[in-house]
């Protein structure tokens, strides 16, 4: 299963604190675009049904089926700049 790093969670966390009307549960979407795109993320109030949920302090990260599949045993990292903006990057576990 896909884990985040400690800085992984603090820019979920983050980035859902400055989207209005999430609620606190609320998280990063990643979806599997099923293209050379990669995937997609977005700020969603909570999981769909078939989404696996992975949590860390307090972040939340969503995964429509296709991606927990391509995420499998990976590790969600993220560099903060100082203007705000994250950038995230997948690395290997282990």
């Amino acid at each position: 299963m896909l884990t985040m790093t400690d800085t992984a969670a603090e820019a979920v966390k983050a980035i859902v604190s400055r989207v209005p009307n999430v609620p606190d549960d609320g998280g990063v979407r990643i979806r599997d675009t099923g293209s050379d795109a990669g995937f997609e993320l977005s700020v969603a109030p909570g999981p769909e049904e078939t989404d696996t949920v992975v949590a860390s302090d307090g972040a939340h990260v969503f995964l429509d089926t296709s991606a927990a599949v391509a995420l499998d045993d990976r590790v969600l990292d993220a560099e903060l700049a100082q203007d705000g903006s994250v950038r995230f990057a997948l690395g290997t576990a282990g």
